[in-house]
């Protein structure tokens, strides 16, 4: 691997070698012609800690087959269509939940707002202090570090230790006297609470509605011109609390925008596409309205849904900040690329100045040997745009 000759790897689980190779090619759109040498046993049976390796070179292993052009699967003279086979392996579950949903014949608006003036902070600082909260559950706290880190940001990661009414109450004040100390708070993905949006929301809404919190909170919007983003769970977060979109801690209702469970019931774990509508939020600032990112997704409950008059209002006001788009760049409904059927294909919204930043797709899963063979823009720049804010960067 090192010396670059292995082209995709993979591990055999369940279903063996067959099951490997059948999931390869269909992500990869290769047909398959297997050895003959190889007996069905070998084929279906358990390799468990084995390695299926692509490569040129002969010498690597056992020879399991090799690569076709054709849209088959290949064994002594047999054969099955890749297409066919992929139709038998995502519809087991079809009639129970639905995945090939039919397009509406009406596709949502893809909104466009572009502002001359982005909000610029009064206060400017070289090396922008990142307070991220890690709650039970939360498992994007590292990646989300690291990302900060990497684009120049000073980070804290604080543990909510919720295992005694003590530990809470001080955790609380902690994290108060942290946020004190920062310039912005970044709630990470995570199944915190199961990642149902009411058991997430419920325990992280507790913690930041305490008033030492909430005050906290209010001081570094008001009078720093600090900066918060929530990606996924943090997302439900921001959005029971209010600061999205209304840019305060603040009671919501049943007709206040909410994400909910998504349109087929199920955990959607994929890569999607992602279109810029606004450039209003500082955390955009190194993106243009109309640039597509491709970005990986993983929930079960991220379905943005709000009125048509809402949504409408507060695109008109550039905080629809993302929707999820097609081939074309255009939003859709189509389960294929907005993977929880959102409202108006609505991916991430900001608060009213742009400050605050809500959305589903995990943008801080960039890295260096990522995503090698599905092409696409991967970084949105929004890490380097939170730190230059700072630094006052004009571009």
């Amino acid at each position: 691997m090192r010396k670059g000759k292995v082209y995709a790897a993979y591990t055999p689980v369940y279903g063996g070698i067959a099951e490997a190779v059948a999931k390869m090619c269909m992500g990869n759109g290769f047909g398959f012609r297997y050895s003959d040498a190889l007996e069905l046993n070998d084929l279906f049976g358990y390799r468990y800690g084995a390695f299926i390796l692509e490569t040129d070179d002969e010498s690597a292993g056992i020879s399991v087959g090799i690569i076709t052009s054709t849209d088959a699967l290949e064994y002594r003279g047999e054969r099955i269509k890749n297409s066919e086979l992929r139709k038998i392996y995502e519809g087991k579950l079809e009639n129970i939940y639905p995945c090939a949903e039919i397009e509406p014949e009406e596709k949502p608006q893809t909104f466009s707002y572009r502002k001359s003036e982005i909000y610029a902070p009064k206060t400017l600082c070289l090396k922008p202090r990142v307070l991220i909260p890690v709650f039970p559950g939360t498992n994007c706290e590292f990646d989300t570090a690291k990302v900060l880190r990497d684009a120049g940001a000073e980070v804290k990661t604080y543990v909510i230790n919720n295992l005694t009414a003590s530990g809470i109450s001080k955790s609380v004040d902690e994290f108060a006297e942290e946020i004190k100390k920062s310039q912005i708070i970044f709630v990470p993905g995570s199944f915190s609470g199961g990642d149902d949006p009411d058991g997430s929301g419920k325990f992280i809404m507790a913690f930041f509605r305490n008033e030492a919190v909430k005050a906290g909170v209010h001081e570094l919007l008001d009078n720093r011109d600090g900066l918060i983003c929530g990606i996924c769970n943090g997302f439900q977060a921001l959005i029971k609390l209010g600061l999205v979109p209304y840019g305060r801690i603040t009671d919501t209702d049943e007709s206040s925008p909410t994400l909910t469970f998504n349109k087929i019931a199920r955990h959607q774990s994929k890569l999607v596409r992602v279109r810029v509508a606004s450039n209003k939020s500082p955390w955009l600032k190194g993106t243009r309205v109309g640039d597509v990112y491709t970005v990986p997704v993983s929930h079960g409950e991220g379905r943005f849904f709000a009125s048509d008059d809402d949504i409408k209002a507060l695109a008109a006001n550039g905080q629809i900040a993302t929707q999820y788009v097609d081939l074309d760049g255009l939003a859709t409904d189509d389960i294929r690329f907005n993977p929880n059927g959102s409202a108006f294909a609505v991916e991430g919204i900001t608060s009213p100045d742009g400050r605050v930043f809500g959305k589903m797709g995990h943008s801080e899963r960039i890295g260096s040997g990522l995503y090698k063979n599905v092409t696409g823009n991967f970084d949105m720049k929004m890490f380097e745009s939170a730190v230059n804010y700072f630094k006052g960067v004009k571009k």
